[in-house]
């Protein structure tokens, strides 16, 4: 390479990259029509998060006068105006996969939209009735006199700006703007006479305007939604006021800047200077499209019943082979370590762990982390259970998990209510590490059962996103899972471990070290292998340690989901470095590391992407898989990841991927494999449970 190109890859434009794999999904005619609709809701949801939180800080940056460059050699920006062009390219494509692809196709097959002049007589009355009872006595228009003392709109919902003839002498028109707000009725369900219809509530209004307005004359009606900057930091230095300041930041979002304004291209230009004033908006801020605002909303759309055929089969993940059904989970961990593969292995044994524990009268203590959680967690209320029967329990919440801690204040308060000791992170730090610990007495001692996860604590998500549990009752483990814990609770100085690692202090000099000894081996001519599956690889200290090892002549297999900052294949730095990405149904989250070690192979789960926030500013695991049979077991998987050739894509030098055969001489898609091993596994096991006979003996009365 050449020595004015950048070694790094903006991660900005990285991740949008990514965001490309999957909207590559949307328009693929293998993946169920449903299906496709469902990734093109999520690359509209990952672009406004990708707005609310990179842009919102690349602005943030900007209006305080930052000029430092990112690894890429980038300005702020200057990246913000790369993102600016690729994002708006992204956002055509999105509009048009849908209007020109999905939409018909949808039609087709008995899913169709309707325009207000395709609405038959009856479809019409009915419209008529739900604006009348829903619409009109829900939304409320609001006449804009002075923009500056407009009421708040919120983020990520639409509104329509309408635009009316003025009264007023001297004057052509005026403004109004009817927000949805909570409003949740975005699509209307047409009465038909087969399949689905539907009508855009955005549209309904256009057709019913003068309702709002008695006596004036509409002009025209324009959905508009904006995005509003979420990347809002606290001050954490007094735990006590940590909640109350969580709280008053939740506040301070719904009326931050806005960082993204769309609307539709009905819009003239008097509307949208109106609306550049009113939200205080740039030309490069602004998303003119050409079909419905926030397409994250067509997720309902997927949904829809009675299109079952236009779904992935449904898949409910398998119980463990290894867990034998109405066993104490106590006793199955004790004969032997397990190892979940989720979402195709069930996370109830996970569940059962803390279940268990909070009845179990053996039980002394649970200590737990917990990240993101679901709804009505099952986990959150088998804690609750169990400091209201008397165990010692600690649970360490994190506030700061973004966009869930309206949720983790929440269950904070009902926990402590309920006995348990709570901890709200670390000064400065999120906790994002995923351990939990049962302490229980038994007539040997106390025996410590842990759990170590890729992923949260959240049984909804452990049904889509692939993921890796690690349950054991190893000594050195539960001593280091013991030592970590407490070091965190009691803000003390963490010492060094038998086995774990963990960051910010210890988890970045393993893994450099790992890597090290990789590259020293190959120098010598030894072989040296690595293979990394991560969601994200962005950290300046590890991309250079790989680049030299591909140097050195280690091979690199790198599985990297999302961002990836390092450019593979370059002559002289990475041509030892190939860099894949899997994009599938469902989504590829865990953290698997591989160092061959001279054939000593050393196999690590981790909670923690390579990204400086990961390794420098959380609280992150590195956890070594010491069973041997799991240690295979989880080669295997990464050995499998690796080998897709029909959901996998080549990242290339420049950040692009290129997809894979069309047609491949033998067709592997890993997590349809991962499905047939989990399904073939627990049958067998059923086959082996069903045909063994256990006697029931007297009880020797």
């Amino acid at each position: 390479m050449t020595d004015s190109e950048p070694q790094f890859f903006n991660r900005e434009l990285s991740w949008l990259e990514f965001n490309q794999r999957v909207l590559d999904e949307a328009c693929d005619p293998s993946v169920p029509l449903l299906e496709q609709l469902r990734f093109l809701a999520i690359t509209a949801s990952n672009l406004d998060e990708f707005f609310m939180v990179r842009v919102g800080s690349l602005l943030t940056a900007i209006r305080r006068g930052d000029t430092s460059m990112d690894l890429a050699g980038l300005t702020p920006l200057e990246q913000l105006s790369a993102i600016t062009g690729r994002a708006q390219q992204m956002v055509a494509d999105q509009h048009r996969i849908y209007l020109t692809k999905l939409e018909p196709a949808l039609a087709e097959v008995g899913i169709r939209r309707r325009r207000p002049f395709e609405l038959n007589e009856r479809q019409s009355e009915f419209v008529e009735s739900v604006f009348q009872e829903q619409i009109q006595a829900v939304l409320t228009p609001i006449a804009v006199h002075d923009p500056a003392r407009f009421p708040l709109l919120f983020g990520r919902t639409v509104n329509v700006a309408v635009k009316l003839k003025s009264r007023v002498p001297g004057e052509q028109f005026r403004f109004a703007v009817v927000p949805f707000g909570r409003f949740d009725l975005r699509y209307i369900t047409l009465p038909s006479g087969g399949g689905y219809e539907f009508i855009l509530t955005e549209d309904v209004i256009a057709m019913m305007a003068e309702r709002f307005f008695p006596g004036e004359e509409v002009i025209t009606t324009v959905p508009f939604r904006v995005t509003r900057n979420a990347d809002l930091s606290v001050s954490d230095d007094d735990g006590a006021d940590l909640l109350a300041e969580m709280e008053d930041v939740l506040d301070y979002r719904k009326d931050s800047f806005c960082t993204r304004l769309e609307l539709s291209d009905q819009a003239t230009r008097p509307t949208l200077d109106f609306l550049k004033a009113l939200l205080r908006l740039g030309e490069r801020d602004i998303y003119v499209v050409p079909g419905p605002v926030g397409m994250s909303d067509l997720i309902q759309l997927a949904d829809v019943s009675g299109f079952d055929q236009l779904l992935y089969p449904s898949w409910t993940p398998c119980e463990s082979p290894a867990v034998t059904p109405g066993e104490s989970i106590f006793e199955i961990m004790k004969s032997q370590d397990l190892l979940l593969h989720h979402p195709y292995e069930s996370f109830d044994p996970v569940l059962r762990l803390v279940s268990e524990a909070a009845e179990d009268r053996d039980v002394v203590a649970i200590k737990q982390t917990l990240y993101r959680t679901s709804r009505n967690s099952p986990v959150v209320r088998a804690l609750m259970r169990a400091a209201e029967n008397g165990k010692n329990v600690t649970a360490i919440v994190e506030l700061k998990a973004r966009f869930d801690e309206a949720r983790n204040i929440e269950w904070a308060r009902q926990l402590e209510y309920s006995g348990v000791q709570i901890i709200y992170g670390v000064r400065g730090l999120k906790t994002h590490a995923k351990a939990c610990i049962v302490v229980r007495r038994e007539a040997q001692g106390f025996q410590r059962y842990i759990h170590f996860g890729t992923g949260n604590y959240n049984e909804i998500t452990a049904r889509f996103y692939t993921d890796l549990s690690y349950m054991t009752c190893n000594r050195e483990l539960g001593n280091d899972a013991i030592a970590w814990f407490n070091a965190i609770t009691g803000s003390s100085q963490i010492q060094q471990f038998a086995q774990i690692e963990s960051a910010p202090i210890g988890l970045r000099e393993k893994l450099l070290e790992m890597i090290s000894v990789e590259t020293d081996r190959a120098r010598n001519g030894d072989q040296g292998r690595i293979i990394i599956k991560l969601n994200s690889l962005a950290d300046p200290d590890m991309i250079n340690a790989l680049y030299k090892a591909s140097q050195a002549g280690v091979q690199i297999q790198l599985n990297i989901r999302g961002i990836c900052c390092l450019r593979p294949g370059i002559p002289g730095l990475s041509e030892n470095i190939t860099v894949t990405s899997v994009i599938d149904r469902f989504l590829e989250h865990a953290r698997i590391l591989y160092f061959h070690h001279g054939g000593d192979e050393r196999v690590f789960i981790s909670s923690a992407d390579w990204m400086p926030r990961n390794l420098d500013r959380r609280v992150e695991l590195l956890v070594p898989i010491l069973d041997e049979n799991c240690k295979r077991r989880t080669i295997n998987i990464l050995k499998a990841c690796l080998r897709d050739n029909v959901r996998a894509r080549r990242i290339l030098p420049d950040g692009s991927s290129e997809p894979p055969d069309a047609m491949p001489t033998r067709p592997w898609r890993s997590q349809l494999e991962f499905q047939r091993r989990a399904r073939e596994a627990a049958e067998a096991a059923f086959e082996r449970n069903r045909t063994t006979f256990v006697p029931v003996e007297p009880s020797g009365l």
